[in-house]
C-alpha cells in the first residue's frame, strides 16, 4: 500500500519471512533459520539494499525514499515501512521495483495507491518482466472519494503466469499424462487435479485453513516423485484421477502462496479467486494442448516405444522431486 499525502508518499510493504531471510540473510542473528520481531526491528540496516530496491518517481522525477521501520506481521509475513518525499505533488505515480529481479521469478507485488484517508485509486500488479507501473494520481489525492471498484481482471493473467512459470506443476502435470491413455482417463486425471486445488486455493485464500508453506512445498516435492515412481507400475491412466485428486488438493495450497504474497483486493475476494484459479486452468489447458499432441506423436514412433521413452521421462521426473524434496526442507530448516 503506497498511501499518497501531497508531496510525500508512505509505502507498506510486505514479504513471506523466509523470503526476506533469502534476501538479507544477515537478519538471522542467531542462525536458527527464523526471523523474530528483535531481529528484524533491530535490522534495519541491513535491509536498507531491499528498500533502495523500490524506487518511486513522481511526474518523471525520482522521490527520495527511506527505511521507517520494519515489523513482523501474521501469517508468516514481515512488513517494511517507507517514506517517499516527491518533488512536488505529483500528477503521476511510477513504483519501480528493481528487488523483483533478487526474488523468484513467480513473485508478484500488488501496489495499492491510495489517498491519505485510505480510499484506494489505482491496483498495480509489478513481476520481473513489468517491474515498473504507474497511475495518475487525483487532483487531490488527500479529499476522500468514492472508490470505484477494484480492478481484479489482473489475477487472470497472473493465474496464467504462475501456472506456465510453476516448473514443479508442470512436470506434475506431465508425469500424469506421459503414460497416455484414452482421452476419457486424462480428462478424469486433469478434472479431479482441477477439483482439488479449486477446493484448498479457497479454504486458504478465504482463511479457513492455511497450512505451513514448510509442509505443503516439500509435499508438492513428493507427489511429483511419487507420480513418477508409479509410472513404472500402471499401463495407463485409467482410475488414475483418484490420487490426483488429493494431491491437487495439497497443489493448491501452493497456489494460495502466490495470492499471499500479492494480497486480494478487500470487498473483490470471490471475484479475485475466481479468476485466479481461472487463469491456472487456462494455463493447465494451453500446456496440455501442447503436451498431448507431442506424446501421442512421439507414442507412435517405434523408436520412442523401443527406447521406452515414458519411462525415461518418468525416471527424471523422480529425479526432480526428490531433488525438490531435499532443497525444500533443506530450505525449510
Amino acid at each position: 500500500m503506497y498511501t499518497v499525502h501531497g508531496r510525500e508518499v508512505t509505502g507498506e510493504l510486505t514479504f513471506a519471512r523466509a523470503e526476506l531471510l533469502g534476501l538479507v540473510p544477515a537478519l538471522d542473528v542467531d542462525e536458527d533459520g527464523a526471523l523474530t520481531d528483535a531481529e528484524l526491528s533491530s535490522g534495519t540496516g541491513a535491509l536498507q539494499p531491499v528498500a533502495a530496491g523500490v524506487v518511486l518517481v513522481g511526474d518523471d522525477r525520482p522521490c527520495a525514499g527511506e527505511l521507517i521501520d520494519a515489523a513482523l506481521t501474521e501469517e508468516d509475513g514481515a512488513r517494511m515501512r517507507m517514506r517517499f518525499t516527491c518533488p512536488g505533488e505529483p500528477r503521476r505515480l511510477a513504483v519501480s521495483l528493481p528487488v523483483l529481479e533478487q526474488l523468484k521469478p513467480g513473485h508478484r507485488h500488488l501496489a495499492q495507491l491510495a489517498r491519505v484517508d485510505g480510499e484506494v485509486f489505482a491496483d498495480l500488479v509489478l513481476h520481473r518482466r513489468a517491474a515498473t507501473a504507474s497511475a495518475e494520481v487525483p487532483v487531490d489525492a488527500m479529499a476522500p472519494v468514492a472508490r470505484p471498484a477494484p480492478s481484479v481482471r489482473a489475477y487472470f493473467e497472473i493465474g496464467v503466469e504462475h501456472i506456465l512459470i510453476g516448473t514443479d506443476h508442470l512436470v506434475f502435470l506431465l508425469g500424469l499424462v506421459v503414460v497416455g491413455g484414452r482421452l476419457r482417463s486424462l480428462i478424469a486425471v486433469v478434472t479431479a487435479f482441477t477439483i482439488g486445488h479449486s477446493l484448498s486455493l479457497a479454504l486458504a485464500t478465504l482463511g479457513v485453513w492455511r497450512p505451513d508453506p514448510g509442509f505443503v512445498e516439500p509435499a508438492i516435492a513428493l507427489s511429483i516423485a511419487y507420480v513418477g515412481v508409479e509410472n513404472f507400475l500402471v499401463a495407463d491412466a485409467a482410475g488414475r484421477w483418484r490420487i490426483t485428486l488429493p494431491f491437487g488438493f495439497i497443489h493448491g495450497f501452493g497456489f494460495a502462496g502466490v495470492l499471499a504474497e500479492i494480497g486480494v483486493p478487500d470487498g473483490s475476494v470471490g471475484a479475485a479467486l475466481l479468476l485466479f484459479n481461472l487463469g491456472v486452468e487456462a494455463g493447465q489447458l494451453l500446456v496440455l494442448a501442447l503436451v498431448l499432441p507431442l506424446l501421442a506423436w512421439l507414442g507412435a514412433r517405434p523408436a520412442y516405444q523401443r527406447a521406452r521413452g515414458p519411462r525415461w521421462i518418468s525416471a527424471a521426473i523422480v529425479v526432480a522431486g526428490l531433488f525438490w524434496f531435499i532443497q525444500r526442507v533443506g530450505f525449510a530448516q
